[in-house]
């Protein structure tokens, strides 16, 4: 099982928990847990494709999965997931 570190502009989908657990072998498996328990969490980090949107970057063990194998890396028991939003001003 994954333990996801949910940054604080998203925690209002989790009710307000910062780290969640979702189960799944590849990134994409552990997204689709997540969103089965905590609905509009995908679509935030998501475009309408399913890429991450261009503010988001999800790390896996402190690394960015671009740079891996994206939504199809494969996860050990012990996983870390961090999704980390841009924020922006004015």
């Amino acid at each position: 099982m994954a333990l996801v570190s949910i940054p604080s502009s998203l925690r209002r989908l989790t009710l307000g928990v910062s780290k969640v657990t979702a189960r799944g072998e590849t990134v994409h498996e552990v997204f689709a847990d997540l969103e089965a328990h905590y609905p509009g969490l995908r679509e935030q980090i998501c475009d309408k494709t399913g890429a991450v949107r261009r503010f988001a970057r999800i790390f896996l063990d402190g690394e960015d999965i671009q740079s891996m194998q994206g939504f199809d890396t494969p996860l050990e028991d012990s996983a870390q997931i961090s999704i980390v939003m841009a924020i922006s001003g004015g």
